[in-house]
C-alpha cells in the first residue's frame, strides 16, 4: 500500500447543522489498517522525505565520526499513540478523493525533544475548493475512552474549545499565519498561502476550513460529535467551514506503537 492509497471505511453516520458537518467513518479491516500505519503513516510520522539522515551521514568522514553518527540516528523512541493518530489524520485527510489536502510542511522537523508536543495547531496546511484555498487548521484527539463523547472532546483543551479559539482569537491566527509563511518557500506553496491569505483578509478572518480528527478503538457512536457539531454550529462565524470525523478503527490504540514499526513481510 502506498501513499496516496485509499483506506476502506463504511459510513456509520453523519449530520450537519449550518456550516458544520460531522460524519462517523468505521475500517472494518484489520489488515489493511496494519498495512496502511506501516506503509502510509510511517513514513509521515518518521519524515522519510527529509535529507537529515543521508547529509549527516555525508559530513561524517572517519570510522569514528560514522559509527557516532549512525549510533545517534538509531536513537529514535518509539512513537506514541498520539503522534501516530496526527499521522493518520494528515495521511487520510491528504488521500481523501473528496478534498484538495496540501500540507507544506511535516511538523515531525519542528520538534526540539524526543515527543514533544508542538504548541499550536496540530494540523496546519490549505484546502482547494473549486478556483478557492482555504487555511485549513485542525484538531486531532486519539482516544479509548469508552464514554460517548470521550473526555477529549470537551472543556477548554478539547476538541471543540481547541477550534473555537483558532476561529475566534487574532493572536492565535497570526502565530499559524506566521508559521506556514516560513514554511511555504517553494514558488508552488507560497502561491496557496497568497491565495489563502487573501481570501482570509477579504473575509475578515472568517474564511476558514477548520477540521476536528477523533480517532477511536471503540464501537462508532454519533453521541461522539453530535452535540460537537450542534455547539460549533451556534457559536461558529459566517463563512467558517467545520468538519468533524470520528475514525472507528479496528485495532486498540494501545497497539499502534508496535504496529507502525513492523516489517513489510
Amino acid at each position: 500500500m502506498a501513499s496516496g492509497e485509499l483506506l476502506d471505511f463504511a459510513v456509520a453516520y453523519s449530520g450537519k447543522v449550518g456550516s458544520v458537518r460531522w460524519e462517523g467513518r468505521s475500517v472494518y479491516r484489520p489488515e489493511q489498517f496494519r498495512r496502511y500505519l506501516r506503509d502510509v503513516v510511517r513514513p509521515r510520522l518518521a519524515d522519510e522525505e527529509s535529507s537529515f539522515e543521508a547529509e549527516l551521514l555525508g559530513l561524517a568522514t572517519t570510522g569514528v565520526e560514522t559509527r557516532f553518527v549512525e549510533r545517534v540516528l538509531q536513537a529514535v523512541p518509539e512513537p506514541e499513540a498520539w503522534e501516530i493518530g496526527e499521522a493518520f489524520a494528515e495521511c487520510v485527510l491528504r488521500d481523501d478523493p473528496d478534498r484538495e489536502v496540501h500540507w507544506p510542511w511535516n511538523t515531525v522537523r519542528d520538534r526540539r525533544t524526543p515527543r514533544a508536543s508542538l504548541p499550536g495547531a496540530d494540523l496546519v496546511g490549505f484546502c482547494r475548493d473549486g478556483a478557492d484555498v482555504f487555511l485549513l487548521i485542525g484538531e486531532v484527539k486519539t482516544s479509548s475512552d469508552t464514554d460517548t463523547p470521550p473526555s477529549v472532546m470537551r472543556g477548554v483543551g478539547g476538541m471543540v474549545g481547541q477550534l473555537e479559539q483558532t476561529a475566534r482569537r487574532d493572536d492565535v491566527q497570526r502565530a499559524l499565519l506566521q508559521w506556514l509563511h516560513a514554511r511555504c518557500r517553494s514558488p508552488y506553496y507560497f502561491d496557496l498561502f497568497r491565495q489563502a491569505v487573501e481570501r482570509h483578509a477579504a473575509s475578515g478572518g472568517r474564511a476558514l476550513m477548520l477540521v476536528g480528527v477523533l480517532l477511536r478503538d471503540t464501537p462508532p457512536s454519533e453521541l461522539d460529535l453530535k452535540s460537537s457539531g450542534e455547539a460549533l454550529a451556534g457559536r461558529s462565524s459566517e463563512g467558517t467551514r467545520i468538519d468533524l470525523t470520528a475514525w472507528y478503527l479496528p485495532v486498540q490504540i494501545a497497539a499502534w506503537p508496535a504496529l507502525v514499526q513492523e516489517d513489510g513481510s
